[in-house]
């Protein structure tokens, strides 16, 4: 059993930065990925990358704007986010999934342990 913690979240103006960060109370060398939620809408995956943080996978609403990090030593993933728009907020929620880096991993049912998330709200 993993237990990951979100946080970083907040309120920020479009255009600015937050910083998440994920951290897990076991082993999470394994593939982190980030999802978000917004009212209404279904999970969709953000960002993820492989247990040593050198692969690394992004929609197409983060690429250029996001970045996934990882500091094993400190059992903790980071998202970087820069240039956030107001379509940007949501629930951020980190996952671990324990299958091997052999393509997109990208639905939420490859990942099987879940942090609480963290409010992201972006304001106009």
């Amino acid at each position: 059993q993993v237990h990951l913690v979100e946080s970083g979240g907040g309120l920020v103006q479009a255009g600015g930065s937050l910083r998440l960060s994920c951290v897990g109370d076991g082993d999470i060398v394994y593939v982190i990925g980030w999802f978000r939620q917004a009212p209404g809408k279904e999970r969709e995956f953000v960002a993820n990358c492989n247990w040593s943080g050198a692969e690394t996978d992004y929609s197409d609403s983060a690429k250029g704007r996001f970045t996934i990090s990882r500091d094993n030593a400190k059992n903790t993933v980071y998202l970087q986010m820069n240039s956030l728009k107001p379509e940007d907020t949501a629930v951020y929620s980190c996952a671990l999934s324990t299958t091997a880096w052999d393509g997109p991993l990208r639905s939420t049912h490859e990942y099987k342990y879940w942090g609480q998330g963290t409010q992201v709200t972006v304001s106009s």
